[in-house]
């Protein structure tokens, strides 16, 4: 974490602040995983509003605390850990090379209000709302979190009365969506403060600095990956952000924690199981409630959150009947049943087409009586942020402090032990009528065979399963 005696490099326990004197003018609050970390006034006026703070209602995983209890934390701490992260990272380059790249406060301040915005326009249940529900209730709709927060930081300004330079206020929406935008070299002035918060040229950012850190610690989850190193020994060459050489196997862990996490918590089968029955319940109630109204403007979408399901549930109108039970369904544990899954065969990794129920129906027995709506199937793409390609190909290395030039580096070069594969897709299948898991397993199973020729699933549906039933009610 860093040794406050350490004169080579700077503290660890002062990064991300401003000189002691402006401290006054700051809020000091505890993290649990940052310590200590100080608001400034321009930050507090932004976390002060009843926007911001909505975020407070947004589980940073989403529905995950289902099957992780201790992943409760929210988009609100995830915020302010990006805020001084990013705080920490343009203070560390200011103080080396500051003079060299010619960093002022007006980078400072709007670096770390994109760390503290960058979320705001988030939707509820993690990324199941924009990427499950919204395309199900309209069709061929473009909706993105990162364009919402713009138009919430606008009418977050133009509500409260934020006073606010526009050449900030442009510079921290561009920051926000500077991987949407990126995936090549910018050609910005100072892009290097666009790889800060939201890294399109790498996805080296503190944005997963944080929720890395964040999410494994809730979920009591181990995590060799040290972001601390990478903010210790990154440098500037070429306007673009550099790290020593040494560290490419730090790097490696970063792209592979975050698979694992993918992998263990984010796409857990159970986990899936209840975000599907959630994104029933809403395209059931959408009609009664007008969720999808409510995504256009700022002034309604703040008032849009997790608490949407409670909401369902406590409601006695009989139009969110189905919509009421589904959630109860999932109150009393008697959620979707996963049947099976596998993974793509890595040869057929290029040209694979997403699995559809109407794949699974096609391929049961002559003397089975699925329909579409018995069966749902999720497709899962894990890589390690740059699809079937390796992403540390796209990172720029330093060899020592005393060199000017940047690289890249083989992977041959650092280990043979590295993978030679860098994405993985696995196709899930689940069935809202827990009798029916036997004959979704089965036809799942007859996919399999037709396509590949052999069942590339690890093992056979738990025969306990192919025997439930519905709960007593």
């Amino acid at each position: 974490m860093g040794d406050c005696s350490n004169g080579e490099r700077l503290p660890r326990c002062n990064s991300g602040a401003a000189p002691f004197d402006s401290r006054k003018f700051s809020k000091h609050i505890h993290d649990n995983v940052h310590g200590n970390i100080y608001l400034d006034r321009q930050a507090l006026k932004f976390i002060d509003t009843e926007q911001f703070q909505r975020l407070r209602e947004l589980k940073q995983l989403g529905l995950t605390y289902m099957v992780y209890p201790g992943a409760v934390h929210s988009r609100f701490e995830h915020s302010l850990g990006v805020y001084w992260l990013a705080s920490d990272a343009v203070h560390r380059l200011r103080t080396y090379q500051g003079q060299e790249l010619g960093i002022e406060s007006f980078d400072v301040q709007t670096v770390k209000l994109a760390g503290l915005l960058h979320d705001v326009g988030h939707g509820p249940f993690s990324h199941m709302f924009e990427r499950e529900f919204l395309p199900r209730v309209r069709d061929g709709i473009k909706w993105s979190h990162e364009d919402m927060s713009l138009k919430m930081i606008d009418y977050i300004v133009d509500e409260h009365s934020i006073d606010i330079d526009s050449g900030t206020l442009k510079k921290v929406k561009e920051m926000i969506v500077a991987s949407e935008e990126g995936k090549s070299v910018g050609t910005k002035e100072k892009q290097f403060l666009y790889d800060i918060v939201a890294n399109g040229r790498n996805g080296i950012d503190v944005d997963k600095f944080d929720y890395i850190e964040r999410d494994t610690r809730a979920c009591g989850l181990g995590c060799n990956f040290q972001f601390q190193r990478l903010m210790e020994t990154m440098r500037v060459i070429d306007n673009e952000i550099c790290y020593r050489s040494k560290e490419y196997l730090t790097i490696h862990k970063l792209f592979s924690t975050r698979a694992d996490l993918h992998r263990t918590v984010y796409t857990h089968p159970k986990v899936k199981a209840i975000d599907l029955m959630v994104v029933d319940a809403l395209i059931k109630a959408n009609d009664h409630l007008q969720i999808d109204s409510l995504i256009d403007e700022p002034a309604q979408y703040w008032m849009l959150d997790d608490t949407i399901v409670k909401t369902i549930e406590t409601s006695t109108h009989q139009d969110l009947e189905e919509s009421r039970n589904l959630i109860r369904r999932i109150r009393r544990r008697d959620i979707y049943q996963f049947c099976n899954e596998f993974a793509v065969p890595k040869e057929n990794l290029e040209y694979f087409k997403n699995v559809t129920a109407q794949d699974i129906i096609c391929s049961q027995k002559s003397d089975s009586q699925l329909n579409e709506e018995d069966v749902i199937v999720n497709n899962v793409k894990i890589d390690l942020t740059s699809g079937r390609n390796n992403p540390l190909e796209r990172i720029s290395f330093f060899q020592d402090y005393d060199s000017f030039e940047k690289s890249h580096i083989k992977d041959d070069r650092v280990s043979h032990l590295l993978p030679a594969c860098y994405q993985d897709l696995i196709v899930r299948v689940y069935t809202r009528d827990p009798k029916l898991v036997q004959a979704v397993s089965n036809a799942f199973e007859n996919f399999q065979m037709k396509t590949y020729g052999e069942k590339t699933q690890v093992h056979a549906t738990p025969e306990k399963k192919k025997r439930l039933k519905y709960k007593e009610k």
